[in-house]
Order: C-alpha cells, then sequence, then structure tokens
C-alpha cells in the first residue's frame, strides 16, 4: 500500500486518461499497466493513465471523469494505492446531523463545531455534511453541505462517503425503527459509522455488568420501586434519582435521608435549586409522585461523597476518543464544581469548569498527577470494556467520574455523542484541538487512509 498528497487539476483533454507526475506516479508505486482504477467514495470508474515528466504530486483529470466520480472539488487531496492498479482519492467524509436551512448556519447550534471539524485535515480530505433526507440510495449519492475555504457553505452531490462520523442531534429521532435501517444501510454497503446513537442510562449498566471495569460503576436500579429507594436511602443516605434518557441534569433529582431529621430532596425548578424537607418517606413519595417523576422511566443511582472544593462536590469530564491507530485515548479532562445548593455540577446550574490540574493539586498536592493518572487509567478500561460488549463502532465517549473521599474512581454517566463545553475553558482549547484531530485520524483509520507503518 502507498500513501501521499497529490493536488488535483482539470485537464482539457477529451480522452479518458487520467495524468501524473512522475515523482507521484513512482511513491504510488503504479504497476507497468495502460489502465487502472479510479475511486471516490462509492463510485469507480476505469481509465487509461500517462506519466509526465514532472515534478511533484499532480494529477490531472479530465472534466468528465471529475463529473463521473463526483468529485467534491479541486486542490489537495490523499490518493491512496494498495496493489498500483487502484487509486483512491479521499478519504470522502461524511458528518451525519441535523439541517436547519440557514444559509449562515446550516447546522445551527452544531455549525461552529462541525467548522472546526473540518478544518482539521482539511487539505487532505473531502469533508460534507448531510442529514437523511440527503441520500439518494437508487444513485448511490448524496447532496451535501461543504464548506468554503472563504467562509460559507455550498452544495454538491457526491458518491456515498468513505466513512460517516453521527452527530445527530436528537435523540427521539435516533429511537425511530426507520432512523436505524437508515444507518445499516451504510453497513451493510461496508461503509463504517461510528457514533450509533445515544445511550440510555440503562445501557451503560447491562454493558458494564459483569466486567472488570464495573466496579466502577455505583449500585444503580431502573424503574425503582418506593422500597428499593427506601432501602437505598438507608444503606447509602443518599441517591440521585435521574431520567433514563435524559441530559444536562435535567430532571435530576437528589434524596439524602438523615435518621435524626427525616428525608430531604434538592432538584431544579422554574431555574432554582430547591431543597424541600419530609419527616415521613411517604411524604417524600408523594412529592414525587406529585411532580409527575414516573419512577419507570427513572433510574436510581447510589450517591457517592466526592472530594470538595470550598464545600462543594467536584466531579470531572472526561473526553475520551480513538486514534489513528485505534486506541483510546483521553483527549481531554475538564473539572466541574457543583454551585450551592446545585444537584448537578453543571455550568448551567450555577456550577464551575476548572482545568483537573488546578482543583487536584489543591487536594493532593504532589499526588495530584498520580491520582489523574489512576482516574486516566480507569476511563480508559471502561471505554475499552463498553466497546467490546456494545455491537456497533464507537469513536468517542464523554464520561463523568467522580473521586471519592477514599481515592476511589466511579463512573457516572457515559455519552457516546459528548459535547465539547469544556473546551470552551481557556487552558482546554489545546486539548480541544486535539480531540478533533483524533476523531479526524480515527476516520482515516475506519477508511483505510492510513500509512503502512500504522495498518
Amino acid at each position: 500500500m502507498s500513501l501521499t498528497t497529490c493536488t488535483i487539476h482539470v485537464t482539457q483533454r477529451n480522452e479518458k486518461v487520467i495524468y501524473l507526475t512522475s515523482e507521484l506516479a513512482r511513491t504510488l508505486k503504479l504497476a507497468k499497466t495502460k489502465s487502472l482504477i479510479l475511486h471516490v467514495g462509492s463510485k469507480s470508474t476505469a481509465a487509461g493513465f500517462k506519466v509526465l515528466k514532472k515534478t511533484g504530486y499532480h494529477l490531472y483529470v479530465p472534466l468528465s471523469i471529475i463529473a463521473q466520480l463526483r468529485i467534491p472539488h479541486l486542490g489537495t487531496t490523499m490518493i491512496l494505492s494498495h496493489n498500483g492498479k487502484d487509486l483512491r482519492l479521499g478519504p470522502l467524509i461524511g458528518i451525519l446531523t441535523g439541517i436547519t436551512g440557514s444559509a449562515s448556519a446550516p447546522f445551527g447550534s452544531r455549525t461552529e463545531f462541525i467548522r472546526q471539524f473540518m478544518r482539521v485535515g482539511y487539505d487532505k480530505s473531502f469533508y460534507f455534511a448531510f442529514s437523511p433526507r440527503d441520500v439518494n440510495w437508487t444513485q448511490e449519492t448524496i447532496t451535501g453541505i461543504f464548506p468554503k475555504r472563504e467562509g460559507g457553505w455550498f452544495r454538491k452531490t457526491v458518491p456515498l462517503p468513505d466513512v460517516v462520523y453521527n452527530r445527530l442531534p436528537s435523540r427521539k429521532a435516533e429511537k425511530l425503527a426507520s432512523m436505524n435501517a437508515f444507518k445499516q444501510r451504510f453497513v451493510k454497503r461496508g461503509i463504517p459509522l461510528f457514533n450509533w446513537a445515544f445511550f440510555e442510562k440503562w445501557d451503560i449498566y447491562n454493558l458494564l455488568e459483569g466486567t472488570e471495569a464495573f466496579k466502577h460503576v455505583p449500585e444503580s436500579h431502573i424503574d425503582p420501586s418506593p422500597s428499593q429507594i427506601k432501602d437505598m436511602l438507608d444503606k447509602h443516605k443518599f441517591i440521585y434519582l435521574k431520567p433514563t434518557g435524559g441530559s444536562l441534569g435535567i430532571g435530576i433529582y437528589r434524596l439524602t435521608y438523615n435518621p435524626k431529621r427525616g428525608y430531604y430532596v434538592r432538584f431544579r425548578r422554574g431555574g432554582k435549586n430547591v431543597l424541600l424537607r419530609f419527616s415521613k418517606f411517604e411524604s417524600l413519595m408523594n412529592l414525587l409522585n406529585r411532580s409527575s417523576v414516573r419512577l419507570n422511566h427513572y433510574v436510581a443511582q447510589q450517591g457517592i461523597r466526592l472530594i470538595e472544593l470550598d464545600n462543594c462536590p467536584i466531579d470531572f469530564r472526561f473526553h475520551l476518543t480513538k486514534n489513528i491507530n485505534n486506541q483510546w485515548v483521553v483527549a481531554g479532562i475538564g473539572a466541574k464544581k457543583a454551585g450551592k445548593g446545585s444537584v448537578t455540577t453543571h455550568v448551567r446550574t450555577g456550577g464551575q469548569l476548572m482545568t483537573p490540574d488546578h482543583v487536584l493539586k489543591q487536594m493532593f498536592g504532589s499526588r495530584a498527577d498520580q491520582v489523574l493518572g489512576t482516574a486516566k487509567e480507569a476511563a480508559i478500561k471502561l471505554a475499552e470494556a463498553i466497546e467490546r460488549k456494545d455491537q456497533h463502532t464507537l469513536g468517542e465517549l464523554g464520561f463523568d467520574i467522580g473521586i471519592d473521599q477514599s481515592e476511589r474512581i466511579w463512573m457516572f454517566e457515559a455519552n457516546s455523542k459528548p459535547g465539547r463545553s469544556i473546551f470552551k475553558h481557556p487552558a482546554l482549547k489545546g486539548e480541544g484541538k486535539a480531540a478533533l484531530q483524533y476523531i479526524y485520524d480515527y476516520c482515516l483509520f475506519l477508511s483505510r487512509f492510513r500509512p503502512r507503518r500504522e495498518s
């Protein structure tokens, strides 16, 4: 296999022949033959080829082949040869997402993230974003949205891609049988699609149960009965009730039991943190029932006494990605300090985003690196365990991880499509760029556009 980068030019000649500079032909180790197969995404065509006695890495393609293969644009991209007879341009990377129809922000609030991702390797690959309705399965094409170098966007019809990065934003839409069938159509054509769907909270419990990494998961019960909730409160003194399909900390209740003072519940209502006390367990359950907390859509999770800063609990968001060698790496970590009286550490409920170094050095001094290293090892083991049990391809995970007052590592949440809010911290912007680079590299791995030594 030979891989390099070349610049694509158009030639006005009418014959179905492509021209390669001698330097490019030599690097690709082309066989001594009069024709070859040129591929772009799912499209391919046979063409004659001739070598030009020129330096540099240049490929000249007639308009007829550009139109037939629907080459997205001229300029620089990778070129790959597996056997000296087949040439593949790309990779053609498709980002599956929701499209709003706005000219300036076609992907809504995700527009800037998608543009940032497309900037990584822009001169080595073809990028576009698309929604399910943009795919024409009969013609095996997609009318996708491409970035303009100078800003803005344009639409173009291209072949099915070499790899699909799933960033569909709607949990509800992804639960539809039709959406599952839509994604399966890529897989059946041999097109890798990663980050299959959002996790439900109970999915992770089931995936990890029975693995060595399960020790990092707090005791949890789905659809808890009142007696289970009471037993957990007697045992752990505080627990969390979390919606099975929730996110951003919405709908979470923290229940606490004090043998001398009774039962407490914390939650958020009308943009404010609420704390109520009940002398009897039955009164607490009456409140939950009146608040439309349908326990058959909730998970009860053991409360953990986390390390604290200024008497406020601290947890950590670990952003993990795959790299070009198909290995899990910790791309970034943000520390989150809970707001006063808040149920969670989310910034939207008064939490504060900090760097892990800042937090851990205050708590552990010279042992801070050791403690963080142990947490990183646990995060990698959790990701590997989930991947082994999950039936779909994963390339990205977000973990909410806590360290308790005995330095034990706990994982509270796992997200298969993690947000990037931690990278808004000025000290974490570099890690944000690294995370995007890792995802791009993983696209190269899945599409097999990678150097021989990393095969």
